[in-house]
């Protein structure tokens, strides 16, 4: 398994990865790669995987909040299977919010919320857990060491919704 991010990544990093991908092969084994904002790799780079996924070598998964339709050559769109990810549920987007407030790594301890909050949070996020968690700890900031997340501070910080748009 290798990942790296085309965002720091050029085209040595790729060469690297090839070859070694290729050397594995050759003992029998295959390489997962996957590779996080593919949509960044100009489409010269995009070919130097061609050769790697037809073969075998790599089993590549690319990660991408763009629609890969308009920002992965023909090529290679065409030797992969395009996942889409649904947005998450207004149910699910409050668990992943209460898991946030628990955990020790997260707020817990830090910060409450009121459960109209959370409601109010899910919503706010359009099924985004990163938008979600986000807004959270944002309120948390403002609400301070021991203070609670509530609909008006949310509210107050976040009064106007930024409109999700795409190309």
């Amino acid at each position: 398994f290798v990942s790296f991010s085309a965002v720091v990544s050029g085209v040595k990093e790729i060469k690297a990865v090839m070859e070694d991908a290729g050397r594995a092969q050759g003992r029998g084994m295959k390489t997962l790669l996957f590779v996080d904002e593919i949509h960044r790799f100009n489409r010269a780079q995009q070919d130097a995987f061609l050769p790697y996924v037809e073969s075998g070598a790599i089993v590549l998964v690319g990660a991408t909040t763009e629609n890969p339709s308009f920002e992965l050559n023909g090529a290679l769109l065409s030797r992969l299977r395009v996942v889409t990810l649904a947005a998450l549920t207004v149910p699910e987007l409050e668990g992943v919010l209460r898991r946030a407030l628990a955990d020790e790594r997260g707020l817990a301890g830090r910060v409450e919320a009121v459960e109209d909050a959370l409601g109010w949070l899910a919503r706010f996020a359009d099924g985004d857990a990163r938008r979600a968690l986000n807004a959270l700890e944002t309120a948390a900031e403002h609400a301070g060491p021991g203070g609670t997340v509530t609909e008006e501070l949310l509210s107050g910080l976040f009064a106007r919704k930024v409109p999700l748009f795409d190309k």
